[in-house]
């Protein structure tokens, strides 16, 4: 990735990603101050997110055809914007019902990323492909620890409605900017670039596609579920020593998924010089052991077993995009990663649900990590399935 056109791929697929996982995950933060502001029980205001939800997953299908049939760098133009937007208008709801509006919007802009980002990115990496993915990943992790952070302490000094409002405009500037980089010829949507369809048989890529999506829709119910739950449970077992401040808890998971974030860059190591298959069964068979340990952690080992959870979870990323890469047609790289994230995104609102529900019925959360844990060893097991896939000549080289 030598060209400055590359590095602006790079550059704003990265942020792209850091908003996204910031954009859909803040709300989890921003719900324990509603619960007091508005009165309202935190199942029922966390239900508020469940149409965003479900549009972040349904919508990435026609995002990923449009990057595909039209442009790529266009359309993360119209993801920075109207996710900013969304997130202001947001700040500016009087109650339930123009909040369910708000989220809805940043849902359904926030779809438009990963099928675009990730493929524009590939398509411009020519070498170290893995590593590049990983650097994205991070990106993407340090949203996920900023959804915590950054509203947590916006919160503390102005108030929930500052914690939508100040993201969203940094989202709406960064669309802006990067809108008068493309207005100005110096970035380009290329159409090469590694992560190409790997010749096998017709049958084996169906397979291999077929196990991936089942593997990513379950993948998605455990990181969602995950994520809503962390601020909650570190509430609640860490309330001793964080308080009642809601800083203090957004930077307990914050320093989770900073941490858990930087195994990326080990998931791209392996993934560029092993085979994939062996890196993502070995990632998720350590996910299911963190999640089981973190279902009954107290004190400091619940955010050691978070941790570790989420280093897995994150760690496995950069093979898992690769073998979805290496086995799509490239011209289809929109529309299989847009299924992809339909799959995965969708899987959200029924990670929600448990969450909610088994929260309701047993006041905690321990089933629900057990359950989970469960979740990753069948993702291992299926996984079992793939076809064998090492490192073709061409990634050799591209890689």
């Amino acid at each position: 990735m030598t060209s400055p056109s590359a590095r602006l791929s790079l550059l704003f697929s990265s942020l792209g990603h850091f908003y996204i996982h910031m954009f859909t995950a803040f709300y989890f933060t921003i719900v324990l101050r509603l619960e007091v502001a508005w009165g309202v029980p935190f199942h029922d205001l966390l239900e508020l997110w469940f149409w965003g939800s479900v549009l972040v997953g349904l919508a990435a299908l026609p995002a990923g055809w449009l990057g595909d049939t039209w442009s790529n760098p266009g359309m993360m133009v119209v993801y920075f914007i109207g996710l900013g937007g969304a997130a202001i208008a947001c700040g500016m709801v009087s109650g339930p019902a123009g909040l369910v509006v708000g989220l809805s919007a940043i849902g359904l802009f926030a779809a438009i990323y990963h099928p675009i980002g990730i493929p524009w990115l590939l398509r411009s990496a020519t070498t170290h492909t893995g590593k590049i993915m990983a650097v994205n990943g991070i990106f993407g992790s340090l949203g996920a620890a900023a959804a915590g952070l950054v509203s947590g302490v916006l919160i503390d000094l102005s108030g929930w409605r500052m914690a939508f409002i100040l993201p969203g405009i940094c989202a709406l500037a960064t669309g802006l900017v990067m809108l008068w980089f493309l207005r100005a010829g110096r970035i380009a949507d290329t159409a090469s670039g590694a992560g190409g369809g790997h010749a096998t048989g017709g049958g084996s890529v169906l397979r291999a596609l077929t196990i991936l999506m089942i593997a990513m829709f379950v993948g998605g119910v455990i990181y969602h579920g995950t994520q809503t739950a962390l601020p909650k449970l570190f509430a609640e077992r860490l309330h001793d020593m964080l308080g009642a401040r809601a800083a203090g808890v957004g930077a307990a998971v914050a320093s989770v998924y900073v941490v858990g974030g930087i195994m990326q860059l080990l998931g791209g190591y392996l993934a560029d010089r092993f085979p994939l298959k062996p890196v993502f069964i070995v990632a998720w068979t350590a996910e299911m052991v963190f999640l089981v340990a973190l279902a009954d952690a107290t004190g400091l080992g619940v955010v050691g077993a978070a941790m570790l959870a989420v280093m897995a979870n994150l760690g496995q990323i950069p093979a898992e995009n690769m073998l979805l890469a290496r086995y799509a047609p490239q011209r289809r790289h929109g529309v299989v990663f847009g299924l992809k994230f339909v799959l995965m995104f969708g899987a959200a609102p029924l990670a929600i649900a448990l969450v909610s529900r088994l929260r309701e019925a047993t006041g905690g959360f321990e089933l629900l990590l057990y359950g989970l844990g469960g979740a990753a060893l069948l993702i291992a097991m299926l996984a079992l399935l793939l076809p064998a896939v090492g490192r073709p000549v061409a990634a050799a080289t591209a890689e």
